[in-house]
């Protein structure tokens, strides 16, 4: 598999395809606006179906980011009244909504995301919802199990220290791509997720009804640490701005 880091934040090169994935414009007060990251990661698989299947091993990708700002995220079907909309109004923090399914989230400075698209072409075996949970979720903690010894696989797709989640992660589906995405909590305030984030509709059994403050916490390190060892993990190169 060939995967390449975007050159800056946000862009990514697909060599000899003609596709070039350009970074979103800086918008006002912050230097990008979460609607914007969240569509140009979403345009990752929508252009990729453009791509003749030749081309594929050059077009898979992997890039960590970051939001500039905080905001909450829903999921594709999450109801907007999973956020405490009368506070993220009342404190300017916009809501927004991803390309995959899952619960809602609070992002933003403290929180690393992480982006990988996938051709199914090249790996049909990921088709299976298992499989693709499987083969990315394997790589992550291969990657974060190296800084924190303690850190557990809970679920299928959560990762979590002593009981305590630091990363969630969803997926989404094309006819021939498949983005996988996640989160990693590393220096995020976690009674940020309280204040404008509800206590959510659906969740996993280890949690057993805890606040997001009993049952949330950080790895302990450093984004610049943990950015590296996922780009180790996924045999890319990191490039700077």
């Amino acid at each position: 598999m060939r995967f390449f880091v975007p050159p800056s934040i946000l862009s990514m090169q697909f060599p000899n395809t003609g596709l070039d994935s350009q970074p979103p414009k800086p918008e006002g007060k912050f230097a990008v606006s979460p609607e914007a990251l969240l569509k140009w990661e979403e345009s990752l698989i929508h252009e990729s179906e453009k791509i003749p299947s030749i081309h594929a091993d050059l077009v898979e990708g992997f890039s960590v980011w970051e939001f500039d700002q905080m905001c909450v995220v829903l999921g594709r079907g999450s109801k907007v009244e999973e956020a405490n909309t009368s506070q993220c109004e009342q404190d300017s923090v916009p809501i927004v909504r991803r390309c995959s399914g899952g619960a809602s989230i609070v992002a933003g400075p403290g929180c690393l995301m992480y982006s990988v698209v996938i051709s199914l072409e090249l790996r049909p075996e990921l088709r299976s919802i298992n499989a693709a949970h499987q083969f990315v979720m394997d790589k992550i903690h291969r990657a974060v199990v190296d800084i924190d010894h303690r850190v557990d696989l809970q679920g299928i797709c959560d990762l979590s220290i002593d009981g305590r989640k630091f990363s969630g992660n969803a997926l989404r589906y094309k006819r021939d791509w498949l983005l996988y995405h996640g989160t990693i909590l590393y220096d995020f305030p976690i009674q940020a997720i309280a204040c404008y984030l509800n206590f959510p509709p659906r969740q996993p059994s280890y949690r057993e009804g805890r606040s997001h403050e009993d049952f949330l916490t950080n790895i302990q390190t450093s984004r610049e640490q943990l950015s590296q060892r996922l780009c180790d993990i996924w045999g890319v190169r990191r490039t700077r701005d």
